[in-house]
């Protein structure tokens, strides 16, 4: 049998008709689980989901044996205490969430699976916030804690009540901090520099807004710090919602904006 008669009889036959591309895209739940495996099997994002943990209890353990004996401390101090090291420390989650992509350059496998970049950046804002919610339940948890250890170690009768109005406004106060977080992740592409962006710039605004007096005016509509303590407080008046949306349209939306556009056109090396 000669060479060209033995090629005809062992080359592949190809199919009359190649299956079609399967054009599905990946379900955003698949997206979003995959996002939380990222942060929590990362040793940065699980040692940071440790520290937030072991700060807290830190804090609530300061509250439960600071002060005078007859003291009065209320599930709801508790819960102040466990909120604030948490609006700090939260939003570096969402960061780190964002800028592995690029600091970590898994962002080439990421973007190969789902091309569709806004799905991804979604993807992840939606597992940053589930992880933060997932957060502020232990948080509250641990200050039920915490209230019954105070009422058993330190006596008194503390009120274990707390109302909607409270409930909501921490939800919605450390929702916001972990968005700004993932904005902030999203605009800079980089985890130093968008920690050190969101630790110093909103304190600088407030410094500048507390030492010039003809910023005295302006600056209560631009701290979204100060804008977000009557939610914690429950306290919120109609100008206080307006001094939110204003100092959340400037800290939170529109980085959220520009990140996103930034995260459409950035090149993935």
């Amino acid at each position: 049998m000669t060479t060209v008669e033995t090629s005809r009889v062992t080359a592949p036959r190809l199919p009359a008709r190649l299956p079609a591309p399967d054009d599905r895209a990946v379900p955003f739940t698949r997206l979003v689980h995959v996002e939380l495996r990222k942060i929590l099997d990362t040793r940065a994002g699980r040692w940071l989901l440790i520290g937030i943990t072991a700060v807290t209890a830190i804090v609530v353990g300061i509250v439960i044996f600071t002060g005078s004996a007859d003291a009065h401390k209320d599930l709801s101090d508790f819960l102040t205490a466990t909120v604030i090291p948490q609006s700090i420390l939260l939003p570096l989650l969402g960061i780190i969430t964002v800028t592995s992509e690029w600091t970590q350059r898994t962002g080439l496998v990421t973007f190969a699976l789902e091309p569709d970049r806004t799905r991804v950046g979604r993807s992840k804002l939606a597992s940053a916030a589930l992880l933060g919610l997932l957060v502020l339940a232990t948080a509250v948890l641990l200050a039920v804690v915490a209230t019954g250890l105070c009422e058993v170690l330190r006596g008194g009768h503390p009120a274990w009540s707390l109302d909607a109005l409270t409930i909501g406004g921490v939800v919605l106060a450390q929702l916001l901090a972990v968005v700004q977080g993932v904005a902030f992740g999203l605009v800079l592409q980089n985890t130093p520099a968008a920690i050190v962006s969101y630790l110093v710039l909103p304190q600088a605004w407030t410094i500048v807004g507390d030492l010039v007096h003809g910023l005295h005016g302006v600056q209560p509509w631009l701290d979204l710090n100060s804008a977000t303590s009557p939610l914690v407080d429950a306290s919120m008046t109609a100008e206080n919602w307006a001094q939110l949306g204003v100092a959340g349209l400037v800290w939170v939306v529109l980085p959220l904006i520009a990140g996103v556009v930034r995260l459409r056109r950035s090149e993935v090396k």
